[in-house]
């Protein structure tokens, strides 16, 4: 539907997206047709993006819906006629080519008002306007028709027209811009939409204590969607007890609806499944399969690969690991983590006891040792996010390391990362209750020593002098630490909950 034309865009009310809003902005001001590309996983906010980026009146956006193609063809059809004013007959236009022409003729005829008035058409969940990607490959092609011939008549005049195709469907909408699709070459913008940083979910879920907008942050991820159902009035508790805990809370549904909603995705069930048992501890392809029940073949390699490429389910792998080395995976958004975590094991418990109960029971004496994995991402995000307005090294690619020592003793080092330079910055992450003791920094050279003992030749690198050391501790340090750290002039960053949270 199209929004009233009376309201303006709400430029104040965006986060995060403000280079979208103003890259998209200055291909309308270009003043010739172009076209754009907007993809994302659903709830990401794409949506709300393009209704808050242009006026109400330069703006017509219709968002097709999973059922037929002519339904939805009639539907755009109805809402153009609202939005211009003027009666269109579904009858007059049989076919996708002739409601594109239509479109940039609406978009030629505004153009020629004195001043000229700009056009952006916005279609909304592209995807659905066919059946399958055959289908949609059609209906681009139909739309490439129309653009070669009427884009080149508008391009020799001034026609300020931008249409964006959207859709959550990612692999399928990429496909439009890729070689040998008919709208390849003809995108003059494409982005990928990503959940917000933890810096940005914070503006949501923008509690007092930084503990609990942290803490926020693990439970419901940057899933703009979930964090705005967050009541800054009520307490961390109050809000993942009402919204994720409780059978009826709004978040919990989502998240509990969400594989269903993913275009082409069947057999949801099994999916459901894997990720259950990721969220157990199952992190290989074997102990997955063997949980699940599912066989360990090529159908659960593409179940994984399809959670990955939805942005449910990451890989893990140590930063040395070989190519024959198995890949762990791990749940990458937040909200299912916690949901396979603390209610899918628990749903039987929240149909008869008030949800409070779980919280006080089960999940707020596990928060802060549930916390550990989100904290060392939250971590990677403040790195990268104030690594420059600090001139501290850039980073080539994030990791851990999780082995055994030459006498089979475990080992877990939680920042092993690559520098631009190719040196290697090494470090520990705490979230803990007090100030981390001078004990962290030793623990950790004795265990970058027994790693490099056991071969490990970026720990050869790491112990190296100009290598420098990250420690991250959620309430500071103990007396002493940094400059015992720093002994021998290594340089050394350490940071607390408030220095991420710095602007």
């Amino acid at each position: 539907m199209c929004p009233d034309a009376s309201l303006a865009p709400d430029l104040n009310a965006l986060i995060d997206r403000y280079e979208e809003r103003d890259e998209l902005m200055a291909l309308l001001e270009r003043g010739r047709p172009a076209l754009a590309l907007l993809t994302g996983r659903r709830r990401v906010g794409k949506t709300y993006l393009l209704m808050n980026t242009w006026p109400a009146d330069e703006l017509f956006l219709f968002t097709a819906a999973r059922t037929t193609p002519a339904l939805n063809r009639q539907q755009l059809l109805a809402d153009l006629a609202a939005w211009v004013g003027e009666p269109l007959s579904a009858a007059d236009y049989p076919t996708w080519r002739t409601v594109f022409r239509l479109l940039t003729d609406v978009a030629q005829r505004r153009a020629m008002h004195v001043p000229p008035r700009p056009t952006v058409v916005v279609i909304d969940e592209f995807q659905y306007l066919a059946d399958g990607e055959a289908g949609v490959a059609e209906v681009a092609s139909e739309l490439n028709a129309v653009w070669e011939r009427k884009g080149a008549h508008a391009r020799r005049g001034h026609t300020p027209l931008l249409m964006v195709l959207s859709g959550s469907a990612v692999s399928t909408m990429e496909a439009l811009a890729s070689g040998g699709a008919p709208l390849y070459g003809r995108f003059a913008w494409q982005h990928k939409l990503e959940p917000f940083t933890y810096w940005h979910a914070g503006e949501l879920a923008s509690f007092e204590a930084l503990r609990d907008r942290a803490l926020a942050y693990a439970v419901f991820g940057g899933t703009p969607r979930y964090l705005a159902a967050i009541r800054r009035s009520h307490s961390l508790a109050r809000n993942v007890t009402d919204l994720l805990l409780s059978p009826r809370g709004e978040v919990r549904q989502l998240v509990e609806t969400a594989l269903e909603q993913e275009e082409g995705l069947r057999d949801a069930g099994r999916y459901r499944a894997v990720l259950r048992a990721v969220a157990d501890g199952c992190t290989e392809r074997n102990e997955i399969a063997q949980r699940t029940g599912l066989p360990n073949d090529q159908a659960l390699r593409e179940k994984l690969s399809t959670l990955i490429e939805l942005g449910y389910l990451e890989q893990r792998r140590n930063i040395d690991a070989k190519g024959n080395e198995p890949v762990r995976y791990g749940i990458a958004d937040a909200a299912f983590r916690f949901y396979y975590k603390f209610v899918a094991p628990n749903a039987s418990m929240l149909e008869r006891y008030p949800a409070s109960l779980l919280w006080k029971t089960k999940v707020a004496p596990a928060l802060d040792t549930y916390m550990g994995m989100a904290f060392e991402r939250m971590v990677t995000q403040a790195y990268d996010r104030r690594a420059l307005s600090l001139d501290l090294p850039a980073v080539q690619r994030w990791g851990r390391w999780e082995g055994q020592d030459r006498a089979r003793a475990s080992l877990e080092i939680d920042v092993v990362a690559r520098l631009t330079d190719d040196r290697m910055m090494t470090g520990a992450i705490k979230w803990n209750r007090a100030p981390a003791a001078v004990d962290v920094h030793l623990d950790h050279l004795e265990m970058l020593r027994r790693a490099a003992d056991a071969g490990r030749a970026w720990a050869h690198a790491a112990l190296d002098i100009s290598s420098p050391l990250l420690y991250v501790s959620a309430s500071g340090f103990a007396r002493g630490f940094r400059k015992k750290a720093e002994a021998g002039g290594r340089a050394v960053t350490c940071w607390s909950l408030d220095d991420m949270y710095a602007k």
